[in-house]
Parts: structure tokens; sequence; C-alpha cells
């Protein structure tokens, strides 16, 4: 089977793409000055153009991991995740606290989603 990697950066892919799934890097958003919900709509609109860049669409996302640096902005964040989920097809979710790699992001995103 082939492996295909989308958004190479010098330490990882941004997505990789093996036996019908796309495996998401952790994402984090291009604008660090960004409030929580604004960071949240940052990070789903790379994650949506990752999974078009792949061939698939947040309709067919499987699983998702938040990290949240604060989980007190859990509403926050869920004020744009509510905006940005079709709710017809809600993937697994879980939600947790952890010390992000640089303190300026208030979180960051992972998940897998399917191949139509």
């Amino acid at each position: 089977m082939t492996i295909k990697r989308l958004a190479d950066e010098p330490r990882l892919s941004g997505a990789v793409v093996h036996g019908g799934l796309v495996w998401l890097a952790g994402q984090v958003a291009d604008d660090s000055s960004l409030d929580t919900t604004g960071q949240t709509a940052d990070v789903l609109a790379q994650i949506d153009a990752l999974l078009a860049q792949a061939g698939t669409d947040k309709t067919r996302l499987l699983s998702v991991t938040v990290v949240l640096a604060d989980i007190n902005d859990a509403p926050a964040m869920n004020r744009a995740w509510d905006a940005w989920l079709d709710p017809a097809h809600k993937p697994a979710r879980m939600t947790i606290q952890a010390a992000l790699v640089d303190a300026a992001w208030r979180v960051e995103i992972t998940g897998v989603a399917a191949l139509p």
C-alpha cells in the first residue's frame, strides 16, 4: 500500500494518507494572537484544507483529539467547533488539557478521517 505525505515540514507531515485513512498531525493556529475561539476556527480551517488535499472532508472524520492549554477555555473552543461541525457527521472526540509547545497556542487539534 502506498503512503502519501501531505504538507511536509522539517519535522513532520501535516497529514499522512494510508490504508483508506487520513492521519492529521496536531494542527495549531497560524495566528497565535487570536483568542481561543479564533485559534480554534483557524485550526479547523487548516483541517478542512488538509482533508480536501487528501480527497476527503470533515464529514468523514472518525476521531478527533482537542488539546487545550487551559481546560477552562473549553466553552470558547466549543463556540468555534459548534459553528464548524456538521451535526449529521459528528466524530468521536476527546478534549484534554496539556502544556503546548508554544505558550501562545491555546489549542491543538488532531484527528483521523476516512477516505471516500
